[in-house]
C-alpha cells in the first residue's frame, strides 16, 4: 500500500491506534480471502479461481503509457473470460426465458446490438405489460461484453422474475469492443434506452428502468444525467445502480472515500485508476458528471426519477456509491441506499453458484423497485 500522501498517512495512524477498525484500516496485512467479514461461500470461489490476484495485472510503472494500459486491459479481459466461463459452465439454464436480439443504429451512426430477454409468453399473451430493464453491463467501461455468460445469466434471472430486459452491447474504451473512450459507450446506452422507450408497446413494457453494475452502474447513472441534461428524462422511470464505479479518482484516493483504503483487499487501486485513464485518456472529463457521476452537482440531479444505489460491504467502491446516494437525497430525488453485507464487488450479481440466495435477493429488489414505479 502506498503511504506517500497525507490521506494514507492519516489512516495508517488511525489503524495503529484503533486496531479494531474494519478491513485494512485495522489490519494492513488483510486480504479479501482472509477478511472475516466475507461470506465463507464466496471465499471458496476466491480460492478456486484466484480472484485475489487481479491487482497483479496493474502496470508497475508509476505513469504507464496509454498503450501499456490498453495491453493490461486486454490481459484482464482474457482472465475474465476464463474465470466466468468456469464459474457459469456448471450452472443449469434458467427456465421459462425467451431470448432474441435487435440491431439498431446509435446516435453516432454505429450499429448497436441489443439482447432482449423476457418471459416465454408473447407480449399479447401476458396479463399486462411488464416493467422493462435496460441493462448496462459491468467491466469498468473498458472490457467485457453483453454476450459474456455472467451477463446472459443476469438478464435471464431478471427476465424469469417477470421483467423484460434489454442488454446494450455498448462500445468499450478498450478490449475486444474498443478502443472507444468516453462518450462512445454512454452514447450507445442512451441510444438503447431511447429505442426501448420508442418500442415499449411492441415490447409489452410498462416503464423503463436503467440498471447496471460496476462500470454499468456508472453508465446507468450517467444515462439518466444525460437524459436530464438533454430533456428526455421523462422516458426513464427509475435507475437501479449496483456497485457503481463513478469517482474516477482512485490512486491516491480522495479522503472521503474511506472504502478505497479499508477494502483495498486485492490491491486493485492502481488497476482501477488505469482503467479510468483508458476511459478518459488525458483526463479532460475528470470532473464531468457524464463521465464520472460522482461529481454531479445539485442542478445535475434535480428532477431525476427514483433511484436505488446498491453497494457491497467489502467493495473498494462502496463509499462513492453511498455518497452519490446522499447527493441524490439532498437534491430531492427519491432514493434507496442499500448495502449487501458479506460481499465483495459484484458479489450479489455474479456468484450464482456460491450465493444464489444473495443474488436472488438483488433480483427481487430490482423487480420490486421496477414494479413500484
Amino acid at each position: 500500500m502506498r503511504i506517500d500522501s497525507p490521506t494514507l498517512n492519516r489512516y495508517t495512524k488511525m489503524a495503529s491506534s484503533a486496531p479494531k477498525l474494519p478491513g485494512k484500516l485495522g489490519d494492513p496485512t488483510l486480504t479479501l480471502a482472509t477478511d472475516p467479514r466475507l461470506d465463507p461461500r464466496l471465499r471458496e470461489v476466491l480460492e478456486d479461481y484466484g480472484i485475489s490476484d487481479w491487482g497483479d495485472m496493474a502496470s508497475t510503472d508509476q505513469e504507464p503509457s496509454l498503450e501499456e494500459i490498453l495491453d493490461g486491459v486486454a490481459e484482464a479481459e482474457a482472465m475474465s473470460d476464463a474465470l466466468y466461463a468456469g464459474i457459469f459452465a456448471s450452472l443449469p439454464p434458467v427456465p421459462g426465458v425467451a431470448r432474441r436480439s435487435e440491431a439498431i443504429e446509435g446516435v453516432d451512426g454505429n450499429e448497436i446490438r441489443l439482447y432482449i430477454h423476457e418471459p416465454e409468453h408473447e407480449p399479447e399473451q401476458r396479463a399486462g405489460p411488464l416493467p422493462g430493464i435496460v441493462h448496462t453491463h459491468g467491466g469498468g467501461m473498458v472490457l467485457m461484453t453483453a454476450r459474456d455468460p455472467q451477463y446472459v445469466r443476469w438478464r435471464d434471472e431478471l427476465a424469469a422474475s417477470g421483467l423484460c430486459v434489454i442488454g446494450v452491447e455498448f462500445r468499450n474504451a478498450a478490449g475486444k469492443l474498443g478502443n472507444h473512450p468516453f462518450p462512445a459507450g454512454l452514447n450507445d446506452c442512451a441510444s438503447g434506452a431511447r429505442w426501448a422507450y420508442r418500442n415499449r408497446d411492441a415490447l409489452g413494457i410498462s416503464n423503463i428502468v436503467i440498471s447496471g453494475e460496476s462500470g454499468g452502474g456508472n453508465l446507468c447513472l450517467a444515462t439518466a444525467l444525460k437524459a436530464n441534461r438533454e430533456g428526455w428524462i421523462g422516458e426513464i422511470a427509475g435507475v437501479y445502480s449496483c456497485c457503481p464505479y463513478i469517482s474516477g479518482t482512485y490512486n491516491p484516493p480522495p479522503p472521503e472515500l474511506v472504502s478505497l483504503l479499508e477494502n483495498d483487499l486485492m490491491g486493485t487501486r492502481s488497476l482501477t485508476q488505469q482503467w479510468a485513464t483508458a476511459y478518459d485518456p488525458g483526463g479532460a472529463n475528470a470532473r464531468n458528471p457524464l463521465a464520472w457521476p460522482y461529481h454531479a452537482m445539485p442542478d445535475d440531479l434535480a428532477g431525476l426519477p427514483p433511484h436505488t444505489v446498491s453497494v457491497n460491504e467489502l467493495d473498494e467502491l462502496r463509499d462513492e456509491g453511498l455518497l452519490y446516494a446522499r447527493k441524490l437525497m439532498a437534491a430531492g430525488v427519491p432514493t434507496i441506499s442499500r448495502t449487501v453485507n458479506g460481499t465483495h464487488h459484484g458479489g450479489d450479481t455474479e456468484y450464482w453458484g456460491a450465493v444464489p440466495h444473495v443474488c436472488r435477493a438483488t433480483v427481487r429488489d430490482i423487480r420490486g423497485f421496477a414494479a413500484s414505479l
